[in-house]
Order: C-alpha cells, then sequence, then structure tokens
C-alpha cells in the first residue's frame, strides 16, 4: 500500500479506534495505537491534533519483533 493511500485512511479513523495501553500511567504522555484491517496508525497523546504515523501491517509486525529482542535497549 502507497503512503498516499496509508494516510488516506488514518483520516478515516475516529477517536474511539485509537487505544493506549494500560500500561500508560499518564496518559496525556504516551502513544495511542489504531489497528485496523488496512493499516496501524500511530499518534502522540499529548497533541491529537498532529497527524499520525501510518505503517503496513509488515513494518508494524517488523517494529515489534524489534522491540520485544532488545533492538532499541539503551
Amino acid at each position: 500500500m502507497t503512503d498516499n493511500k496509508l494516510q488516506a485512511n488514518v483520516l478515516e479513523l475516529k477517536d474511539t479506534d485509537y487505544k493506549v495501553s494500560g500500561w500508560c500511567g499518564n496518559r496525556k504522555k504516551c502513544v495511542s495505537v489504531a489497528i485496523t484491517e488496512k493499516l496501524v496508525a500511530v499518534r502522540d497523546t499529548k497533541d491529537k491534533s498532529r497527524p499520525s504515523l501510518a505503517f503496513t501491517h509488515d513494518e508494524w509486525n517488523t517494529f515489534v519483533k524489534g522491540v520485544k529482542s532488545g533492538e532499541f535497549d539503551i
């Protein structure tokens, strides 16, 4: 899916499509994620007016694998 198609699908999302992790104690300093059949969208909860980042499911799964394997550990 092209970036333009991903972004167009993000614009169709509603606030209720986004979920925040239960691990996020202060929901104003987290990211929220919307997972749909077509894409995965991520946005900053501090400023919902900013555009969401859109990823294909393959891109998102690769990112999650990296997180779980410690690829991004400091």
